[in-house]
């Protein structure tokens, strides 16, 4: 049985979308969707669906992580063999599972990525490997968007982000849930992190499309950044913890983060003279991140 499982807060119109889609996807038996403590009729529109396969859970906002751990969970009891991940703001073309099952049944395959379409280029985020012994270098090698031309056929991979992974039960019941104290970033890498550790193979399919929801392409520079700066704390915070918990040497655990926090200390420094998007009070924000990340102290800010 293949359940799909749809996290959402305050995003009716995507998920509406979503779920449309996901209906036109014959092969998904049951849809479950975890509505994060949306205000914005979410949960009224949903308890209206008549669909025998469409499960909701409401509950509070546990941000992205939480509702996947949630979600995965709920599946599995459900009795799932595959659970089919994603947000609101994906959307499944009518054959995409049916062109990621084919690879399902080799039984060494603990997770199915399907390729993503932004406005209708290529929009990828999927990896080939992990770095956690060079301190200067990115944790993610052989980063797909970084290719010269797009991948056309079935590539291994080592990461992707949770917008369509279809993930085997039998992997989840080996490694566990999504470590939802990560609230929001980096619980999907840190998910396929431990995917690859235990040996399962990952397979990036780009036959089996979605589109993706473009945001702030209006913004400008500082609108944009001002309405993404909550996210950058947990970005900050959850990449130093990856490289803490996960790297080989003391330099990786240690430095790694550090690079990134000040990375984006400067470009608060540098830019608040000339844009509104940031303010003094970020600076001891981003290192009070850096700091959690690196002790380990995870959850909702």
């Amino acid at each position: 049985m293949i359940i799909a499982v749809v996290v959402t807060y305050n995003r009716l119109t995507l998920l509406q979308r979503n779920i449309s889609c996901l209906r036109a996807n014959r092969p998904v038996d049951r849809i479950l969707v975890i509505n994060n403590g949306s205000t914005d009729g979410t949960a009224q529109w949903l308890d209206t669906q008549a669909d025998a396969r469409l499960t909701v859970i409401h509950q509070d906002n546990v941000g992205g992580s939480g509702g996947f751990c949630r979600g995965i969970d709920e599946a599995c009891r459900m009795g799932a063999d595959w659970v089919w991940c994603m947000d609101d703001d994906v959307f499944p073309r009518p054959d995409c599972l049916e062109q990621l099952l084919p690879h399902a049944a080799n039984p060494r395959i603990g997770l199915l990525a399907p390729r993503r379409l932004m406005e209708g280029e290529v929009y990828t985020n999927d990896f080939t490997g992990y770095d956690l012994v060079h301190p200067f270098r990115s944790l993610y090698t052989g980063k797909l968007r970084k290719l010269s031309q797009p991948v056309t056929v079935p590539t291994p991979i080592a990461g992707t982000a949770f917008e369509g992974p279809l993930i085997r039960v039998e992997a989840i019941r080996r490694i566990g849930l999504p470590n939802k104290a990560l609230f929001i970033f980096c619980d999907d890498t840190d998910y396929c992190l431990r995917l690859h550790q235990a040996g399962y193979h990952m397979l990036y399919v780009p036959a089996a499309l979605m589109d993706k929801q473009k945001f702030f392409s209006h913004d400008t520079w500082a609108a944009r950044n001002r309405k993404k700066k909550w996210k950058r704390f947990y970005q900050v915070r959850n990449t130093t913890y990856l490289n803490h918990h996960y790297g080989r040497n003391w330099a990786v655990r240690h430095l790694r983060g550090f690079l990134c926090v000040m990375g984006y200390m400067a470009t608060v420094l540098v830019t608040m003279p000339f844009a509104r998007a940031y303010t003094p009070s970020d600076l001891p924000r981003l290192w009070r991140a850096y700091r959690d990340g690196l002790a380990e102290r995870l959850g909702k800010y």
